[in-house]
Parts: structure tokens; C-alpha cells; sequence
């Protein structure tokens, strides 16, 4: 679940597959200011441009879901994937 968030907000750098790893990979940005300063900038940047933060959009996204799966039920369609455009 965290590597996929991760990789949503543009942070894949971040993953980590072990306990060792994630260890490794925190001990090294407490030892690197320089590094984890640089990567709370580029949080900070993403907030305002990555799809994962955009929480208008989304609802937008949610309710044109919802409205196409009723337009199915009404019809008398069966249920399908249902995609909505980006």
C-alpha cells in the first residue's frame, strides 16, 4: 500500500522491499539533511500538481463513476468497468 502511494505522489525513490531497506533508506536521509530537505521540496511541489492531492478532481471522477453505473442500472445493462476520463 505505501509503495503505492508512494509511487502516486512521484516519490518512488522512497520504496523500499525489506526492513533492512527502509531502515537503510531512513537512517541515510537522518544522515543527509541535504537529501531529505530535497525530497520535503519536491513533497511540497508534487502537492500542487500530483493527481493524488487533487481531492476536486477526484470527487468530480467519483460522481461521473457513480452516474454511469446508475445510466447502466437504469438501462438494465450488467454491470461492467466502468472508466472515467482523465
Amino acid at each position: 500500500m505505501a509503495a503505492s502511494l508512494l509511487n502516486a505522489v512521484g516519490l518512488p525513490e522512497l520504496v523500499t522491499h525489506s526492513a533492512e531497506d527502509y531502515e537503510r533508506l531512513i537512517l541515510d536521509l537522518a544522515r543527509d539533511p541535504n537529501r531529505l530537505a530535497g525530497l520535503k521540496e519536491k513533497l511540497a511541489g508534487l502537492k500542487r500538481s500530483a493527481p493524488l492531492f487533487d481531492s476536486s478532481r477526484f470527487t468530480r471522477h467519483l460522481e461521473e463513476a457513480y452516474a454511469q453505473a446508475y445510466q447502466r442500472y437504469f438501462n438494465g445493462e450488467a454491470p461492467a468497468r466502468i472508466r472515467v476520463a482523465g
